[in-house]
């Protein structure tokens, strides 16, 4: 198995997330190899909390452009999970 470290990067905190917070469910931004069964588990081991469900979301990078030159780049690709708890698991944030 996996270290749940090196699955779940970051907690994601926006206002759609605060938003889903009220709802039990919670946004991470995981590696972007992870499946669901390793961010289930990464989550429950990392948190002790049952999880009920995983959705998960690839994010495309932006393209930008940047520079006196204006070259053109583009920011990295990621994958972002929403994790729902199981009913009666407390809020861990």
């Amino acid at each position: 198995m996996k270290n749940p470290y090196d699955i779940i990067e970051t907690a994601l905190v926006s206002e759609k997330g605060t938003d889903l917070k009220t709802k039990g469910k919670y946004v991470f931004k995981v590696r972007k190899n992870a499946s669901k069964v390793e961010i289930k588990n990464a989550v429950e081991k990392l948190y002790d909390v049952k999880v009920k469900s995983v959705n998960t979301i690839n994010v495309e990078g932006k393209n930008k452009r940047s520079g006196r030159m204006m070259k053109a780049g583009k920011r990295p690709d990621s994958k972002k999970a929403i994790v729902s708890l199981a009913k009666g698991e407390i809020n861990f944030f």
